[in-house]
């Protein structure tokens, strides 16, 4: 199944929008609000209706008034191109289906097309939209594993929520082990009325024996009340007796006296039937007379009109001949032109005599072989000699074009080799340039020198700054220690003392080893060595000097730049010269085909009788005119034969026409011309008199007809009177009449019989019981039998009611004063609530067994088949690094294998990766399982959160659904350059481009 075009009357903004020629891998690209999401559910509408004003899905009905609805033409394998056209209608709009033979249908023949399928599967199957992969984003846990194998069920995730959905139904009505479930809560209130009820019953025997009394006396109103109905069912049919006695008693006389006529025949309407035909016998006798007087008269008239048979029987071979006569006239007519043409002919000749100019007469010119092969030979040649004519010339002037090509190359290399340096001079330039680079590196070796000069310098004086702040540390140090020592000395204080005088001569060492010049002189050593290559360097640098060093390298350069060009200039050099060399090769070739060409051209003028002179420059041209003169020579045979010919038939006509005139006229025509005139109307006047004969003969065999019918019908009615008469069985007229009398009698009996029995018939008494009544001769008094027993009767049904109502009052009292009716009524109530939740559970019970068999049926049977698919679509996206898909042995969900066989739960992979699974699932569900309705894929921007590669691969994939037609709408441009520029529809916010 293919959309090959969409032509959209009026569907939300857009208006009179026709797209054609939609390829099998078709996208649609436009900024939001450009119309993708309605073409979509313009080609849902379409193939399923719209939706109802109650349906949650929009309607796209036009704002601007014009006309709801559209057509699709779509290419069916089996039905070849259908057009599907719906508009505005009934609730889902009105469809005519145009199949291409003509065939015209409506929604039956839309749900043959597409197999019966429905808008829901179709939307879960084969349409594609970012609200699938958004449920991928939103789901945690073993939920995305049962979202997945719904997907991979139904298509979308509807089986992993009805599954949710019938398990908390059940635990809210039953739990094994719980209290707040419905049926729970009830199972508890009938375990406790169940033993208040048992409470109860043990009280209750008296109530029990009231009951029983009250069954009796209900069973005895029972029979009383049917014996009355019978009894009131007697009097019933007594008085239904009076009223039919009269008509029953009537019905059996008339019976006796029908049975006393006996059975005589005697035909229907026999009497009325006799009188009619003796009416009708009596005028044929008049009508027999009057044609028989008219047939007569027209005999004679036939006789005096006979024509002459004999031209009659000739006249089509006659009428042939004066046929003949205008083509005798046009046989004239291109005998005249055949000579015009004859002589036009002997004009021609003798032109192309004159043109070709050949020592040959005309035979012999006509048996020159001119045959397909000859002439193509003649044709090859002459192409061929014309041919070698324009290239030699093309040849000759591309020799010349070479040959000063050459020599302006050879010119180009002399002037550029005298524009390089010599060696001498550029070896000297070099060394200049040499001494240049060496003097750079000196300088570089100087900064170098003179930036560690620097250092020195700066590291001596730091030096310096830093033993002058360390020598007035130590002997501030020291002189707190001296006074600390004296202290000690001066208290007594020995430690004080001891710590004093050590730490003093502690801060004279370091006070020393600061004022040690030994680094100073090795940092002043260092820093003399420098200064002296310091001076050395600069004057090197002084000797090598020379300040015309970019001028020379740029002679070096330019020199360079002139070699390179003297190189390419030689490289071009030998091309041209091989070039030229080339030329003149094929010019010496030309001249050997050329030679061999002419020879060929002298062999075939020598076989077609053409002198040389004229065979080397107008070969062809004399082959044609040779040609020319042999046609137009056959053709003046042609027009000689045909003059011969003419004469021959002209004679044969003359011939005939002679035959008929002396045959059948009296005065012979002067010409040709007039004979036929006259033989035309000696015809004529035998055929009007032909017509007049047949005429009258016809009108003669009418009449005689005429006469027939009218003495078979005479016939006819006397033999219907004797079987009439034989029908009764008697001898005359008379005797008929008096038994139709007597018939005429016993009909009216019926009649009357008839009349009795449709009274009788609305009578409820059947015939057995009217025949039991008629032996009954006091009715009345059987009648006041019935109504004695029927007092009796209904007296005695008014004791035992009275007897019933005191039960019932003493039953009510019982009932009134104890609580078991109450807690049996409240029992039975609570039971049947029981019976209606368990009712319940038990319908979801099953509706989820079934789901699961259907499940685990699928997992069986179809699972297999579409998870190969799926894993094939997988390793493709994941470029092999996920390889397999296996179902959980837990019950829903799937587990990923990785290329290295480590397994995942859909939750345990990247959402990229879970998305991949998703697209594979998707499309292995519709090449597999549903697989035999190949609709069109369509797909509303589903891939706009993968990377560049993924994207790549999955569009890469669903370019091999060959069977499929990808429909793709999208709004992102980087997704543009995977379709065929002629397979993009650019769609705008004001309406839609049609391509």
């Amino acid at each position: 199944m293919k959309i090959q075009e969409i032509h959209i009357y009026g569907f939300g903004h857009l208006n009179n929008v026709v797209i054609k020629d939609l390829s099998n891998f078709h996208a649609f690209f436009g900024e939001n609000e450009a119309g993708k999401s309605t073409i979509m559910a313009f080609i849902h509408s379409i193939l399923f209706g719209f939706p109802t004003k109650q349906s949650s899905e929009l309607r796209y009905e036009p704002k601007n008034g014009s006309s709801y609805g559209g057509k699709l033409r779509i290419f069916f394998e089996q039905y070849g191109l259908v057009t599907i056209e719906r508009v505005k209608g009934k609730a889902a709009g009105d469809v005519t289906i145009s199949l291409e033979d003509g065939t015209i249908g409506d929604e039956t023949l839309l749900k043959q097309l597409l197999g019966n399928m429905e808008k829901g599967l179709f939307q879960a199957i084969f349409s594609f939209n970012l609200h699938g992969l958004q449920n991928i984003h939103q789901m945690k846990g073993e939920d995305l594993g049962k979202f997945l194998f719904s997907t991979g069920t139904l298509g979308t995730e509807t089986l992993a929520k009805t599954e949710v959905e019938l398990q908390k139904e059940l635990e809210a009505r039953f739990k094994p082990s719980g209290k707040k479930p419905v049926v729970n809560e009830k199972l508890k209130v009938i375990h406790e009325l169940s033993d208040d009820l048992k409470k109860a019953a043990a009280k209750n025997q008296e109530y029990e024996e009231l009951n029983r009394e009250k069954e009796r006396l209900n069973n005895e109103i029972k029979y009383i009340s049917n014996s009355l109905h019978e009894v009131k069912a007697e009097v019933d049919k007594f008085n239904e007796w009076q009223k039919i006695n009269e008509l029953v008693k009537e019905e059996r006389w008339i019976r006796t006296e029908i049975d006393s006529l006996g059975e005589s025949p005697f035909p229907a309407r026999g009497v009325e039937r006799l009188d009619k035909v003796n009416q009708l016998i009596y005028p044929y006798n008049a009508q027999i007379s009057s044609l028989m007087e008219r047939i007569s008269l027209i005999k004679n008239e036939i006789a005096a009109i006979q024509p002459d048979k004999q031209i009659l029987e000739e006249e089509s071979q006659l009428l042939a001949a004066l046929e003949q006569v205008p083509i005798y006239e046009q046989l004239t007519l291109e005998k005249q032109q055949c000579e015009l043409k004859l002589v036009d002919l002997e004009e021609k000749i003798s032109i192309i005599n004159e043109r070709l100019h050949l020592p040959l007469e005309e035979e012999e010119v006509l048996n020159i072989n001119t045959n397909i092969y000859m002439k193509n030979q003649v044709e090859q040649v002459s192409r061929k000699k014309q041919k070698l004519i324009e290239v030699k010339q093309e040849l000759e002037e591309k020799f010349r074009e070479e040959r000063v090509s050459l020599e302006e190359l050879e010119a180009k290399v002399h002037f550029a080799e005298t524009q390089a340096i010599s060696p001498h001079e550029r070896a000297k330039l070099e060394k200049e340039v040499s001494n240049e680079n060496e003097k750079r590196k000196i300088e570089i070796e100087l900064n170098a020198v003179q930036d560690k000069i620097e250092y020195y310098r700066y590291s001596n004086k730091q030096d310096t700054k830093i033993n002058k702040q360390k020598k007035m540390q130590f002997l501030t140090i020291g002189a707190i220690l001296l006074v600390l020592a004296l202290y000690g000395l001066y208290t007594q204080q020995w430690v004080l003392a001891v710590m004093g005088v050590v730490g003093s001569i502690l801060s004279g060492i370091f006070i020393s080893k600061t004022l040690d010049r030994k680094n100073e002189s090795e940092i002043n050593k260092a820093l003399s060595q420098l200064l002296e290559k310091e001076k050395k360097l600069i004057q090197l640098v002084d000797a090598l000097e020379n300040s015309n060093i970019p001028a020379i390298q740029e002679k070096l350069t330019h020199d360079n730049r002139v070699k390179e060009q003297v190189q390419l200039l030689k490289i071009k050099l030998e091309q041209q010269q091989s070039q030229y060399e080339k030329i003149i090769g094929k010019l010496k070739n030309l001249e050997i085909e050329e030679e061999e060409n002419k020879e060929i051209i002298l062999k075939l003028s020598s076989e077609l009788s053409i002198p040389a002179y004229i065979a080397n420059s107008f070969f062809f041209e004399a082959f044609q005119l040779i040609e020319q003169f042999k046609l137009v020579g056959r053709e003046k045979k042609h027009v000689l034969a045909r003059i011969e010919n003419i004469k021959l038939e002209q004679a044969s006509i003359t011939e005939k026409l002679s035959t008929y005139s002396k045959k059948y006229l009296a005065d012979q025509g002067s010409d040709l011309s007039q004979t036929a005139y006259l033989l035309r109307n000696k015809l004529k006047e035998e055929q009007v008199k032909l017509i007049k004969s047949d005429e009258k003969q016809g009108k003669l065999d009418d009449l005689e007809a005429d006469l027939y019918q009218i003495k078979q019908e005479q016939v006819h009615l006397i033999s219907e009177r004797t079987k009439l008469l034989d029908e009764a069985n008697v001898e005359d007229e008379e005797e008929f009449y008096q038994l139709g009398k007597k018939v005429e009698k016993k009909l009216k009996l019926i009649e009357r019989l008839a009349d009795i029995n449709k009274q009788l018939q609305y009578s409820s008494l059947k015939e057995m019981e009217q025949e039991r009544l008629l032996q009954i001769h006091n009715v009345d008094e059987q009648l006041n039998h019935y109504h004695g027993d029927i007092e009796t009767l209904s007296s005695r049904l008014i004791e035992i009611q009275e007897q019933q109502a005191s039960l019932n009052y003493q039953i009510q009292v019982l009932e009134e004063g104890g609580s078991y009716s109450e807690l049996l009524h409240y029992y039975k109530q609570k039971k049947f609530e029981l019976e209606e939740a368990a009712k319940e559970w038990s319908v979801y019970s099953l509706a989820q067994n079934i789901l699961s068999q259907t499940v685990e049926k699928y997992k069986t049977v179809h699972l297999p088949r579409m998870l190969a698919k799926a894993e094939e679509y997988l390793s493709f996206l994941t470029n092999k690094q996920y390889q397999r898909i296996h179902l959980q042995k837990s019950g829903i969900g799937f587990l990923i294998e990785r290329s290295d066989h480590t397994l995942f739960e859909a939750n345990e992979l990247s959402q990229a990766t879970a998305e991949q699974v998703y697209v594979s699932i998707r499309l292995a569900l519709a090449t597999t399982l549903y697989e035999k309705y190949c609709f069109p894929i369509i797909i509303d921007d589903s891939f706009v959160n993968f990377d560049a590669n993924r994207t790549k691969m999955v569009i890469e994939l669903l370019k091999t659904l060959k069977f499929n037609q990808i429909l793709f709408f999208t709004c992102h441009t980087h997704l543009l350059p995977y379709f065929q520029p002629e397979n993009i529809q650019y769609l705008h916010k004001s309406n839609v481009e049609v391509i």
